[in-house]
């Protein structure tokens, strides 16, 4: 669902496109039709933004011909008389008013999903860059719970990571509300251990979003930004309005291993080193963890990030006196023993890669999580959590009749920062920005494939190449947001899921205008 896999994560998408050859069925619920329609054996083309929709009609099939898993809601679940009553009046029927798809054939796919004998949901942006992102997330958890897919070897849920290091940033304390380990900031008894190992009191307050912290700087109560390792003037929404955030700053700092579009605006940039100039570890999607060693010496005045960040540190008064990463790594292994006690560097070097948790080095660490679901002895118990439909907050109009929906491209990764001047081994197969356009579309407009386009929103406008496809559907049109002279960003809107922060790139709409 929402996970453009074989662009997005190509190793992924490989060994699920080996799996088909064994046998494995795949529903692709994307409005494009990518490349991993190819494997699939169904293809849920819908309108974007109505997953909600899909899935409470899901559960609502489910739930009305009885193939959800009655012990398993029994003994592992709450809440699920208001769940019922919650998806009362999404009928197959209402739904394909919302989704655009056949009645029967969201009752088919809730019906593959609920019998087959394993079932796994993999998703990713697709599905989490609405204003509703978490309550997806919330609806997604909701029908593995249904069907009691969850807990068992090649069942549950798969949240697949935009890089190869982004879970383990966030398990390491960089989201707003945890600590290192994944444990809230507002756990008391684990905050104290932090407190005591440090010698410092630590701020029991959940800290600022992205999002908020960019609105505190529009609001001028927040002067100062430290950027490790982001893009955000190419990668985040409404680009014209995050340039002028920026210049209201007094102090920018860019901490970055090149000269991105957002270091040009920084005042102070810091050559940091790249994996193959690092010491340390990664923690990948599946909460795999595996070494990092240095291939090569840093150029120049680069430093290992945990260097600056020591250097910084001492400068303002709190030393930071670590010799080494595995130094670093140790003591997360002592303060949050439950996830890593047992991960040291000797055991990644002779069995390359451990699963968290792994509390002691006698334990084997966690393919799996979550089957406590099927252990009697421990009755592990999660609520569903009803949620309701709403669509994007920028629906087409006369004025704007196409809605903008926003990706990656295969060899781009992400923008483009790494791979488009510094990567010479890299074949690129699009050397340029597209903006990809229905043919019934491109016939009415007068559109040829390859010809100029005007691309406007209410915040800003762009000219980019057309190319005609028949991957999005009618009143349907797809960028990526990877090259800087068509700065894609100018276009999307400035609205942004209320719990987790996350921007509404997904959808916004947009009017396209042929060129001459």
């Amino acid at each position: 669902m929402g996970s453009n896999t074989s662009e997005a994560h190509p190793i992924i998408a490989n060994r699920m496109k080996k799996a088909v050859k064994k046998g494995l069925k795949i529903i692709v619920v994307d409005p494009r039709k990518i490349d991993m329609v190819k494997s699939s054996h169904r293809h849920l083309q819908l309108e974007v933004g109505s997953d909600i929709a899909l899935i409470n009609a899901m559960i609502h099939t489910i739930i009305k011909e009885e193939l959800y898993d009655t012990d398993f809601i029994k003994d592992h679940t709450t809440e699920f008389e208001a769940l019922r009553q919650k998806v009362e009046r999404y009928t197959p029927e209402f739904a394909e008013t919302l989704t655009g798809l056949g009645a029967d054939v969201i009752m088919e796919a809730a019906r593959e999903y609920a019998l087959a004998k394993r079932s796994m949901i993999a998703y990713t942006l697709g599905i989490t860059e609405h204003h509703c992102g978490v309550n997806n997330v919330l609806d997604i958890a909701n029908l593995a719970l249904l069907t009691g897919h969850i807990g068992k070897s090649g069942t549950g849920i798969m949240p697949l990571r935009g890089q190869n290091n982004v879970q383990g940033a966030g398990d390491m304390g960089c989201l707003p509300n945890q600590l290192t380990g994944g444990i809230s900031l507002a756990d008391e008894t684990y905050r104290k251990r932090f407190e005591q190992a440090w010698g410092r009191e630590i701020n029991s307050k959940i800290g600022d979003t992205q999002t908020r912290t960019f609105e505190r700087m529009e609001n001028n109560e927040v002067k100062a930004l430290y950027i490790i390792g982001e893009n955000p003037l190419l990668a985040d929404v409404h680009m014209n309005h995050t340039k002028e955030i920026f210049k209201k700053l007094d102090l920018l700092v860019v901490q970055d291993i090149f000269m991105t579009e957002t270091a040009e605006y920084a005042h102070v940039v810091l050559p940091a080193t790249s994996w193959g100039e690092s010491e340390g570890t990664f923690t990948n999607t599946d909460r795999r963890i595996q070494r990092v060693r240095k291939a090569v010496e840093p150029q120049g005045e680069a430093k290992e990030d945990w260097e600056i960040l020591c250097e910084l540190s001492g400068r303002l008064g709190y030393p930071m006196k670590y010799e080494s990463s595995e130094q670093i790594w140790n003591e997360v292994r002592e303060l949050a023993w439950e996830m890593y006690g047992g991960i040291s560097y000797e055991r990644l070097e002779t069995e390359y890669s451990i699963h968290y948790p792994c509390p002691d080095e006698h334990h084997p660490g966690t393919k799996i999580m979550h089957l406590e679901f099927h252990d009697t002895a421990k009755q592990k118990v999660s609520s569903f959590v009803p949620v309701d439909y709403t669509p994007p907050i920028e629906l087409p109009d006369e004025e704007y009749p196409f809605t903008l929906t926003t990706g990656r491209r295969y060899e781009s990764y992400n923008t483009h920062t790494q791979t488009r001047f510094y990567a010479e081994g890299v074949k690129l197969k699009q050397t340029e920005e597209s903006l990809d356009i229905h043919p019934e579309d491109a016939a009415r407009l007068g559109i040829e494939d390859g010809g100029l386009v005007q691309v406007r929103s209410r915040r800003g406008e762009l000219q980019v190449k057309a190319k005609i496809t028949d991957q999005v559907i009618p009143g349907l049109v797809f960028m990526s947001f990877h090259w800087s002279e068509v700065p894609t960003n100018v276009l999307t809107i400035n609205e942004f899921d209320p719990i987790s922060g996350t921007a509404e790139f997904k959808a916004c709409a947009v009017s396209v205008t042929p060129l001459s």
